[in-house]
């Protein structure tokens, strides 16, 4: 008997049944398991995109990681918002002692095996960060990651009643709607943009199957999914184009940096012409302010002492610069001094559930120094670009 909760409809002359699962739950793998097992489906459709069923079939594609390639080619804020999105979800399957998306591997495993036809439906998940990034409003974007980080130092035990709670209709769906009416950038593309991906892509599936469709999806999309196939509207391959396209950013925000450094260098020039000693002063100060909070955030994230001086010395520069980050300098820094090993890859997944775990990985550390450095940086940026006008014009 499923106990999962789930959708059956009629699509022409096919047969698609949506199975609801929890990301970490024993009963979800298992009736995933049976379920691919019965014999009914010719095709089977995963809540997967191409990099994280890859990550799933391929382990250790994390020890092959290029640190310096993923810095030079500006990924390390994708890359570090995916492993502190996955924390969470890591930490609650080793408390039950189950492996994460086991019942994604279920599916897998169990077509693979039987033969039938495994579809990825999900849109890339670097996708969907950049347009949840895209989508809300630059003053908040630091607060979003704040806030992402901000997950793993939550060390609560979660109980595993309340796991599978998360899968029964009436309360997932009034969680969402509550998250959609205080969060709406972020629940849009996160959750609305991809049930109408996924749909399309199930769609195209169904209208090539033989058979039986069984589609394997977290519990949180089977009633946006069910609306979206049942509506069957668009054009599908124009939906796909629509959703995987990143908007490009406000045109108006390209020039804030360059507006804050016209601003910065006025500021200086305007107090030195007014007295050597108040220019030296704003100077001495915004030194201070933006040098002293990178490397705070440098020593937080447990960087290398030289790494915090550079931290230090460094971003009254790179501050001043809206090309270059404080970031790209102490990442690079702290992975050439800290060379990480074959086995600090191996335990990459399970260090990032927590905040002592990124701060002793020397993986992790790179992309938390990056971070917290970066962070401590563009406060000061704010803070020093305040003094500087309330020194001046007060």
């Amino acid at each position: 008997m499923i106990t999962e909760p789930l959708v059956d409809l009629n699509l022409g002359q096919r047969k698609l049944r949506l199975l609801g699962t929890a990301h970490v739950s024993r009963a979800s793998a298992a009736t995933v398991a049976a379920e691919v097992a019965s014999g009914r489906y010719t095709d089977i459709a995963i809540e997967l995109c191409q990099n994280r069923f890859r990550g799933m079939v391929e382990p250790d594609a994390i020890e092959r990681m290029d640190l310096f390639e993923v810095i030079r080619d500006g990924k390390v804020p994708v890359v570090t918002a995916m492993l502190a999105l996955g924390a969470f979800q890591q930490r609650i399957a080793e408390q039950f002692g189950i492996e994460p998306g086991a019942e994604m591997r279920a599916a897998i495993d169990g077509a693979l095996g039987r033969g039938l036809n495994l579809h990825l439906i999900d849109r890339d998940v670097g996708i969907t960060l950049r347009r949840i990034y895209r989508n809300v409003p630059w003053y908040r974007r630091m607060f979003l990651f704040s806030g992402l980080f901000a997950s793993i130092l939550v060390d609560d035990e979660v109980p595993e009643s309340e796991v599978e709670a998360l899968k029964q209709g009436d309360l997932l769906e009034s969680t969402f709607a509550q998250f959609a009416a205080s969060a709406p950038p972020i629940y849009t593309p996160l959750i609305e943009e991809r049930d109408r991906y996924m749909a399309a892509r199930l769609r195209a599936v169904i209208e090539n199957s033989d058979g039986a469709v069984l589609a394997v999806v977290g519990a949180g999309h089977l009633a946006g999914l069910r609306q979206q196939l049942e509506q069957a509207s668009g054009d599908r391959a124009e939906i796909l184009r629509e959703l995987e396209y990143v908007p490009p950013g406000s045109a108006w925000v390209k020039y804030l940096p360059w507006m804050l450094l016209v601003f910065l260098l006025g500021g200086f020039a305007l107090g030195f012409a007014r007295s050597p000693e108040l220019g030296w002063s704003l100077v001495v100060e915004w030194v201070a302010i933006t040098g002293g909070l990178a490397a705070l955030g440098s020593i937080v994230a447990g960087a290398h002492p030289v790494t915090t001086l550079c931290a230090f010395l460094g971003a009254p520069f790179t501050t001043l610069h809206p090309a270059i980050g404080i970031g790209m300098l102490t990442a690079p820094v702290e992975a050439w001094l800290r060379k990480p090993t074959v086995a600090a890859f191996k335990r990459l997944r399970h260090d990032t559930t927590s905040l002592a775990g990124w701060r002793s990985n020397p993986v992790a550390r790179v992309f938390l120094v990056f971070f917290l450095s970066s962070l401590g940086a563009a406060s000061g940026t704010y803070i020093g670009g305040f003094r500087i006008f309330q020194q001046l014009f007060s």
